[in-house]
């Protein structure tokens, strides 16, 4: 099976759709955000915005295997 443009698109759509929230969630949990972006510290910016590109990184890399994998066959 090939991949279509909007296949594509939706595992990237998703993924950063999920990795956002996912990446958002952790750092509420884990205290490294605040409700107010400006109140934020240089740290914990970076942190949050690693938090999410890694989070996306992986939901778009799951949902790619998933794709390939299992609907493929």
């Amino acid at each position: 099976m090939t991949a279509t443009l909007m296949d594509v698109l939706m595992i990237i759509a998703l993924g950063i759709l999920a990795g956002t929230g996912t990446g958002l969630l952790i750092g509420f949990v884990a205290g490294k955000q605040e409700h107010d972006w400006a109140a934020m510290e240089k740290k914990e910016k970076i942190t949050t915005i690693l938090l999410i590109l890694v989070c996306s990184a992986m939901f778009i890399a799951v949902l790619a295997w998933y794709l390939f994998v299992y609907i493929g066959t």
